[in-house]
């Protein structure tokens, strides 16, 4: 077991109950990363229901939970031939913090019928990294991971912002780790908030995601591709798709968030 698939672990005390404990080391500066809640959750939809994978998931963060224990209480809604639908809490204190509605199916191996073109990115070896961030800064995130970033879409960094709200990078664990549904539930949400490289920073709280898993990684390297459609009155969309080191369409995601202040 790796420490992410621990740091993820979700185990039955009850019908449909599950006991979790929230890992420090998914925070972003104190909170805790929304694809690494989801991956937590999503661990025991799967459980729970008679399919394998979690195609569809939509979460509406309701409260920012902290680490420690908690629980996912699971409500089974319907379960067809080819699919299974439920409602998916994540409670800490009683409290209900994210609420979720998980599609489960069976993925199998198949050729696309149609797959859109991926976007133009630069080698890895043309790629960089962010620094690492200050000890007392509460980013334990990104111990978990590796990004190697399209340089222009953190210009921000350096006070150049591209003015569009974008971001690229490839991803993988820290920890050597084939991508599965739980990896990819993370990595939809691994980049920092395109809105930066539209000119703003700050915390960007998100509000709601959604995600699709689409096809079952190949092993390697993702290539994650984030974008944005508006920013307006305080709030922003983002989108991102992720392919795998084949470059398969593997997941796609968007979520509503808040712009943050700097």
């Amino acid at each position: 077991m790796t420490k992410f698939d621990e740091a993820t672990q979700a185990i039955k005390v009850d019908e449909g109950v599950y006991d979790v404990c929230l890992d420090p080391g998914y925070a972003i500066g104190g909170p805790l990363n929304g694809g690494y809640l989801m991956a937590v959750m999503l661990r025991a939809a799967v459980d729970a229901s008679p399919f394998e994978h979690p195609v569809s998931t939509t979460a509406q963060f309701l409260k920012a939970p902290i680490a420690g224990p908690a629980q996912v209480r699971i409500e089974p809604l319907k379960a067809g031939r080819t699919a299974a639908f439920a409602r998916a809490t994540l409670v800490q204190d009683g409290v209900a913090h994210i609420e979720g509605l998980v599609t489960t199916a069976t993925l199998n191996e198949a050729e696309p019928v149609y797959e859109a073109p991926a976007e133009d990115m630069p080698s890895r070896a043309e790629c960089v990294k962010l620094p690492d961030p200050k000890p007392d800064s509460g980013m334990t995130l990104n111990a978990q991971m590796e990004l190697l970033f399209d340089p222009p879409t953190i210009g921000w960094l350096k006070g150049e912002p591209t003015g569009r709200p974008e971001s690229r990078a490839y991803f993988r664990m820290a920890e050597p780790q084939d991508p599965d549904p739980y990896v990819l539930a993370l990595a939809v949400d691994a980049l920092p908030p395109v809105v930066f490289s539209a000119g703003a920073r700050g915390w960007a709280p998100t509000v709601e995601l959604t995600w699709h898993l689409r096809a079952l990684p190949a092993p390697g390297w993702l290539t994650l591709l984030g974008g944005g459609r508006l920013i307006s009155d305080g709030w922003f969309d983002e989108e991102v798709e992720v392919r795998d080191s084949a470059g398969r369409l593997v997941a796609q995601s968007r979520q509503l968030a808040r712009v943050g202040r700097g």
